[in-house]
């Protein structure tokens, strides 16, 4: 089976990706792809077209973040293609361990910065929100 080189596949997924979401007033069409670090409907970052893709979701707990990814050896078997790992044990280890799975794996290192970004963001979702102080009333 042969494959497809990744910029003829974008030239025929481009205009005609179920993902795209255009909005009125954007001058960059959004994408709601799967893989998608930042959610720009752009070759670079589209988790469709490349062998090796990277995703960041919430994990199923609400505690951590779950990263998805392809593995480029099975990528003609889509039952064994993506793997998930979710990653718990705090927000300074998991980020690190996140960086130390990309950079030594060698898994799109130009997306590193991209994909902790993404996962510090949703990390920072999972915190309760802070109340406001309640100033002391005043006597009279």
């Amino acid at each position: 089976m042969t494959s497809y080189s990744p910029l003829l596949v974008w030239g025929m997924i481009r205009n005609n990706n179920a993902f795209l979401i255009k909005k009125r007033n954007i001058k960059k069409p959004f994408s709601a792809e799967p893989f998608n670090l930042t959610n720009l409907s752009s070759y670079k970052y589209s988790g469709l077209v490349h062998k090796k893709a990277v995703g960041i979701v919430d994990a199923p707990d609400k505690k951590g973040f779950t990263v998805v990814y392809k593995k480029q050896k099975k990528q003609f078997c889509p039952a064994k293609n993506v793997v998930k790992t979710t990653m718990k044990s705090g927000p300074r280890r998991s980020l690190h361990n996140l960086k130390r799975l990309m950079n030594c794996n060698k898994y799109r290192m130009e997306l590193t910065k991209s994909a902790l970004r993404r996962a510090s963001a949703v990390l920072r979702s999972q915190k309760p929100p802070r109340g406001k102080k309640q100033r002391p009333k005043k006597e009279a």
